[in-house]
């Protein structure tokens, strides 16, 4: 994995202490902990409904101390946006063509010799979707680690970390119950999120 303003720790506490001060200014709160046995995880990010997702994404990172990469559409990372996204912990995603994105993931994680917290959308668009993508799933079934369920709640101005939920290998019962945690939050657009 690339290195990323996370693995700043000057330029990370300064973003710490900005994104305090945004989300206490603007009446935002951060939920929740990220457990000390999960430094490695998959974690899902939902509802994802607009383009402001991100800034709270990255804004709960920093207060959390977390060291994130997220994935996001290939299209955010053009030129010249490129490093600045890559810098934030992006990871481009063509949704255009097969690129072995889970087994990439998968070995990655395994990999890595630090804490790592990997970012995903299971809903794979802020657009209303009725079927959540499954290569979150996948990818923590592979590497072994727990999927942590991370929200935003636009209706009551927070965002943080829920429980940690270990994949069992039976997906549909998995994926019900992962949906069910998600079904009371609101996006920014509540009408684009369908977790039922």
């Amino acid at each position: 994995m690339h290195r990323t303003i996370f693995h700043n720790p000057l330029v990370s506490a300064l973003l710490r202490v900005a994104s305090l001060t945004v989300l206490h200014l603007t009446g935002w709160r951060i939920e929740g902990q990220l457990p000390k046995n999960s430094p490695k995880c998959v974690m899902i990010a939902a509802p994802h409904t607009s383009n402001w997702d991100l800034p709270y994404l990255l804004m709960a990172a920093f207060v959390l101390r977390l060291r994130v990469y997220w994935m996001g559409k290939q299209a955010i990372f053009r030129p010249p946006l490129r490093g600045l996204m890559m810098w934030l912990g992006g990871m481009p995603v063509n949704r255009e063509q097969s690129t072995q994105l889970v087994a990439a993931s998968v070995t990655a994680i395994k990999a890595a010799d630090s804490p790592l917290q990997l970012v995903i959308s299971p809903e794979g668009t802020r657009g209303c979707t009725r079927r959540w993508r499954t290569g979150f799933y996948y990818i923590a079934l592979g590497a072994e680690v727990p999927i942590v369920m991370a929200y935003i709640d636009f209706s009551r101005k927070c965002c943080g970390l829920g429980p940690v939920f270990w994949p069992t290998g039976d997906i549909e019962r998995d994926m019900a119950t992962i949906k069910a945690f998600y079904a009371p939050f609101k996006g920014k657009h509540p009408e684009l999120f369908q977790a039922d």
